[in-house]
């Protein structure tokens, strides 16, 4: 990163992304969600050009009214019930 406030901002934009991946009610949309943001950011890590930092941080800036969008429709969409895989209850089978 080439300076503190763009570092600050793109920790910021991740910490928004996890935030919101998180509240998708659906298991699949959710974990594709946080997969998809952390190999993005990942990706662009050691990227040390200013223009494409930029482009990076107005594509993340995009894609994140759209996760907080999409989210917030899945809230009001959830089927309540979670599946398999979620974390819950452990069932001990003999």
């Amino acid at each position: 990163m080439s300076t503190p406030a763009t570092s600050q901002k793109v920790l910021s934009l991740y910490r928004q992304f996890i935030r919101h991946g998180n509240k998708f009610a659906t298991y699949n949309f959710r974990e594709y969600t946080l997969r998809r943001s952390h190999d993005a950011f990942r990706a662009n890590m050691k990227e040390t050009s200013p223009e494409k930092i930029s482009e990076f941080i107005a594509k993340a800036e995009n894609d994140l009214a759209v996760v907080k969008r999409q989210s917030a429709i899945s809230q009001m969409f959830s089927s309540g019930d979670p599946l398999v895989v979620e974390a819950g209850p452990k069932i001990h089978v003999h």
